[in-house]
Order: C-alpha cells, then structure tokens, then sequence
C-alpha cells in the first residue's frame, strides 16, 4: 500500500505514526507526526524470533499510541524484490492483522546506508527515522 493508494482518515494535524526498519534481528523505530512533518529516532527493538519482536511492537504502539503504521520495504538498486522485500511485506501484513492500524509502505532503497554516512550511533532507528520523514514528506 503506498501513500497514494489509502490515506489515513484522522485529521491531518493530529496523525501520528510509528514506523519500522524491520530487520531479523534488529527492527528500527522511529515517531512522527504529520503536523511537524518531522520523525525521531527511539531504541531500537533488539530481538530474534517473530514473538519475541511483537511482544516489543506492541509495547511502543501502546506507549506511542500512534494513528497509522509505516514501514520500510528493501529493494535491490534496480527495484528489484529481495528475500529481505518479502520479510519486510509479511512483517507489514502481520502488523495490520494484529494490531488493526493502517500500514504504509516505503522504498527504502539506502536508508540504512544514508544513516551510516551521518554517523548514526543508532543505524536501525535512524533508517526508521529517514523512512518515516520520508513517507511524511509525500503526504499531500
């Protein structure tokens, strides 16, 4: 689901959302909110095993209480799909079968890498954190 393809029905000047790196063993996130158009990084969720990761999603979605989901989907340089693409997507369709939020989908082709050049002490939640502005910044 892209940008374009569903729009959050919360007025605008109160969305906010949490956004995922998702990642095996390490899952970044990032807060944001429409208003301020802006994203920031929060601890990264440091766990193997699908449990043990939901167990930690759900307890920043109860702590943020955010109004929509957005997420990180890789793809090759070409946009070619990975094995990593299909993680990322299943990842995504777990989070709206659980928790029943609006998830969005964003290429993000080099967030990682962008995060690394800053000097990011954090890499996962500053690529959650670059999704996230990015997503923000196509919102009409």
């Amino acid at each position: 689901m892209s940008v374009t393809d569903q729009q959050p029905t919360v007025p605008a000047q109160f969305q906010s959302f949490l956004a995922f790196d998702f990642g095996l063993k390490r899952t970044g996130v990032a807060v944001g909110t429409r208003m301020l158009r802006s994203a920031s990084p929060q601890g990264t969720i440091k766990a193997e095993g699908e449990a043990a990761r939901f167990v930690q999603v759900a307890e920043r979605i109860r702590e943020w209480q955010p109004d929509a989901l957005v997420i990180g989907v890789p793809y090759h340089p070409d946009g070619a799909p990975h094995e990593n693409t299909a993680r990322a997507l299943k990842f995504g369709r777990q989070l709206r079968g659980r928790f029943g939020l609006q998830v969005f989908e964003v290429d993000e082709r080099y967030s990682t890498t962008e995060a690394i050049a800053s000097g990011a002490k954090d890499a996962d939640a500053a690529s959650a954190c670059i999704i996230l502005e990015q997503f923000l910044r196509n919102l009409p």
